[in-house]
């Protein structure tokens, strides 16, 4: 997990996804591309933007522990192979295995 600024997370946005400016969490897996295979155990980098979850968590009505929190998992659902952004069926997928996580963490 890596916490950056929305500057960070901008650059990191537009450099490898293409998309200008900031955004809430942002997941590299390790095992895709040419060196996938060197650790297959080690999911990969979740980076957090503190700056959009903090703005995030006030627009909500959430502390920026819990947003990080929502984010943590958001980034790792990715890492494991979800997928919000093709299919209407698998964004369901993804948010209703978010909501589970979530709510075993308590919230």
């Amino acid at each position: 997990m890596v916490l950056v600024d929305d500057a960070a997370i901008g650059r990191l946005n537009q450099d490898y996804l293409g998309r200008p400016g900031p955004t809430n969490v942002i997941a590299f897996p390790m095992g895709e591309g040419e060196f996938g295979q060197i650790n297959p155990e080690l999911l990969g980098d979740v980076v957090l933007s503190v700056e959009t979850a903090w703005k995030e968590a006030a627009e909500a009505g959430y502390r920026l522990e819990e947003m990080l929190d929502f984010y943590l998992i958001h980034g790792i659902l990715h890492l494991i192979g979800y997928d919000h952004e093709g299919q209407a069926e698998e964004a369901a997928r993804m948010e209703a295995a978010s909501q589970d996580v979530w709510r075993e963490l308590g919230y």
